[in-house]
């Protein structure tokens, strides 16, 4: 029995189906007698207290864990950003530019759409963002459960789209989800910075110490405006990425915290943030501008920015489709690349935070269907695909 759960958690399919277990019981909880105890689960008060009053953090269950556990996240999101640009699958132009352009088009179409569908909704317009992420653990997921004749190259396509699909949500963050900003906590932010900077220059190559003045950096950023999760990319770009005998800090923290994220992390954020009680809700409210924004933004904006940005990239330099594939297969992967969940959840809950919860609950009926939708066309048309027929067949 023990060898058998060893051997499921080295699927490379494993973390996104802990994943979505994770959103289906929260689901299932909320949507019971239990959903009380659910609430009350979320909202489980937590305090960080130095001295009487000197620093006092108290914040609820599910803030802790967007705040926090995913600085650690956006720390492994650093150190892959950084391993793909200097050593791997965007390491020169000719590797970037077609992922490179197609995810620019997954982000600037499903915005555009959510957009469209809520001019008449001020406050909805807040959440322009939340379509434009691609959650990578999921659409992998999804893709490596259509089994090896799936070509590796859409694997690394995929890929390579979902880091820079990444890289653009930190900067959609930084630049556009601040609250009020204090200049002091910001300058003490950029104090932190300077000093992993320095000690990257000093030769330090332990991941600790970036790991903890990473710590304090949150902290500022936490009390300046600009969203702290960001303090975990800061501090993972700040690790060294070679040291002198060849070994890589960066691969070695990627490899010891890929496992604490994927089935401890992400799972605990699905779990707190995807539970929706569908109670009342009929078939009008998936057509309220914010959900519907949502879905259509992730299935259609995502689905035609993606393959068409990719496809414009190919004409204007000559670049073909990833090796052994055919164009129903690469399409269904642009269509996966609309599984936003787990990022779309968290950029909506930046997006909503000063809202009431029917917004909330709005946002997480629309990005768990968006994606639902995204991840079944997705299967279905690769599974065509692979079978050698057409769509239109």
């Amino acid at each position: 029995m023990l060898a058998r759960i060893q051997a499921f958690f080295r699927q490379e399919t494993a973390g996104g189906i802990v994943l979505g277990l994770a959103a289906i019981a929260a689901l299932v909880i909320s949507n019971s007698p239990a959903e009380a105890l659910y609430e009350a689960f979320v909202a489980l008060p937590g305090e960080i207290r130095i001295g009487t009053d000197w620093l006092v953090l108290s914040k609820p269950l599910v803030v802790w864990v967007n705040e926090l556990w995913m600085a650690v996240f956006f720390f492994l999101v650093g150190l892959e950003i950084k391993a793909e640009v200097l050593e791997g699958r965007l390491s020169s132009v000719r590797l970037a530019l077609i992922p490179a352009g197609a995810a620019l088009g997954g982000m600037l179409l499903p915005g555009l759409i959510y957009v469209a569908v809520n001019l008449a909704n001020p406050e909805g317009l807040r959440g322009w963002a939340i379509p434009t992420a691609t959650d990578i653990a999921f659409s992998l997921g999804v893709l490596q459960l259509m089994g090896p004749r799936v070509p590796t190259s859409l694997k690394v396509f995929l890929t390579a789209v979902a880091v820079i699909d990444d890289l653009g949500a930190i900067v959609v963050i930084a630049v556009f989800y601040g609250h009020h900003l204090s200049p002091i906590m910001l300058w003490a932010a950029a104090l932190g910075t300077a000093v992993l900077t320095g000690i990257n220059r000093f030769g330090v190559s332990k991941v600790m110490p970036y790991a903890l003045v990473g710590g304090v950096v949150w902290l500022f950023l936490l009390k300046s405006g600009i969203h702290s999760t960001l303090a975990g990319v800061i501090a993972a770009l700040a690790v060294p990425m070679r040291r002198g005998d060849g070994s890589s800090p960066v691969h070695e923290a990627e490899h010891l915290l890929k496992p604490w994220v994927t089935f401890l992390i992400l799972p605990c954020f699905a779990f707190v943030n995807a539970g929706v009680s569908l109670a009342g809700a009929g078939i009008s409210a998936l057509f309220g501008s914010v959900p519907l924004g949502i879905m259509l933004g992730l299935v259609l904006g995502k689905t035609v920015g993606v393959y068409g940005g990719a496809l414009a990239v190919m004409r204007f330099t000559g670049g073909r489709l990833p090796e052994g594939s055919d164009q129903q297969q690469f399409l269904a992967v642009c269509v996966l690349c609309g599984i936003g969940f787990t990022m779309s959840l968290f950029i909506g809950s930046l997006a909503f935070e000063a809202l009431g919860p029917d917004y909330h609950r709005q946002l997480r009926l629309g990005v768990l269907l968006g994606s639902l939708l995204s991840a079944s066309i997705g299967v279905w048309l690769m599974r065509r695909a692979l079978r050698g027929e057409s769509v239109g067949t």
